[in-house]
């Protein structure tokens, strides 16, 4: 099955879902929450068989966190990204871990790091930042400064050399 081919396979089956091609081997799609799941199996079916990696970007001018699932057919040879959008003020959805094991670890290191809710997931335990009590880090809003000044009591100068720690005390 070709690109071109895929893509009009996967509309005909999602009507409602913003999916188009992007290169030769790529295709794009825009899945709300709610039909994450539902999309995510039937890809699967589909050939889709192969979840690459999970990650999420902070779109903070436009209020959103867009997640964002890579999948791999080996069968036919094509690569697609699907995107979910998500309010930061309410960064919640379904795992999808019932479909690829390993997204539960991708999901989790999200939810430490952003502060995305994957609902139903297992283990949104902590990987790296036990005891943290600050906005997940990788969040555009949280201010590395000001928490390296106000946990290690240091402030970064410039300098002539570039970047230097400086003690407060």
């Amino acid at each position: 099955m070709t690109n071109q081919e895929m893509t009009a396979r996967l509309k005909s089956l999602f009507s409602d879902i913003e999916i188009k091609e992007r290169f030769h081997n790529q295709i794009e799609s825009r899945v709300s929450a709610q039909m994450i799941n539902g999309f995510l199996t039937i890809a699967k079916s589909e050939g889709f068989e192969h979840l690459s990696n999970l990650t999420c970007v902070d779109w903070i001018d436009q209020n959103e966190f867009h997640v964002t699932y890579n999948l791999w057919s080996y069968k036919y040879k094509i690569q697609m990204t699907v995107k979910v959008a998500l309010p930061r003020n309410k960064a919640e959805v379904p795992t999808i871990h019932g479909i690829w094991p390993q997204a539960q670890v991708y999901e989790q290191e999200i939810h430490e790091m952003f502060g995305v809710n994957f609902i139903g997931n297992p283990n949104l335990e902590p990987l790296f930042l036990h005891n943290w009590k600050d906005l997940p880090p990788l969040r555009k809003d949280f201010d590395t400064r000001e928490y390296s000044i106000r946990a290690y009591g240091a402030e970064v100068k410039e300098n002539e050399g570039g970047p230097s720690c400086h003690s407060q005390n």
